[in-house]
């Protein structure tokens, strides 16, 4: 599933389609799309100790402040896909990832989602900088999924349309 650095990322285990996930039109609800990138985001975080542990340590959590998905393809009822984390890079205070969906059956890509988090003193309730230990962690992580390049799409934007 995509590039040969593809295997330095962090991967979801397979997640199957529940029936309650697909709307109307019979294949997957935008909302679910979120709900396993979100997971996949769990997974990569807790591989760093970054994760649940970390915040009932440090009463500190990382916050989702802005995510842009494209869905690619159709997911219907039958399909099991699994979903990529890659860290991009950080800065102080925030996290730029990119997660990739892939369908299984036919090794096709359904969905990618780019994110900007944010570091958050949960006592204040306000952004805060990463503790030099996550730092560490969270650079070693950009070196390794480096590998796999710069994804397509990665800094996309919605162009405004013509009147």
């Amino acid at each position: 599933m995509g590039s040969d650095g593809d295997s330095e990322l962090v991967w979801s285990d397979p997640f199957a389609i529940e029936r309650d996930w697909l709307d109307a039109n019979g294949h997957l609800n935008m909302a679910y799309y979120h709900v396993m990138f979100d997971r996949t985001v769990d997974v990569a975080l807790d591989s760093l100790d970054f994760g649940d542990a970390y915040r009932a340590r440090e009463n500190a959590s990382i916050f989702n402040v802005e995510t842009h998905v494209v869905y690619r393809r159709e997911v219907r009822s039958s399909d099991h896909v699994k979903v990529s984390f890659q860290l991009l890079g950080r800065d102080e205070k925030r996290l730029h990832a990119f997660q990739t969906m892939w369908r299984m059956a036919d090794e096709e890509l359904v969905a990618t989602s780019e994110s900007l988090f944010v570091h958050v003193d949960l006592e204040a309730r306000r952004a805060a900088p990463l503790p030099p230990r996550v730092r560490a962690s969270l650079d070693t992580m950009i070196r390794a999924h480096s590998a796999a390049g710069l994804p397509p799409g990665a800094g996309r934007k919605i162009a405004p349309l013509a009147l």
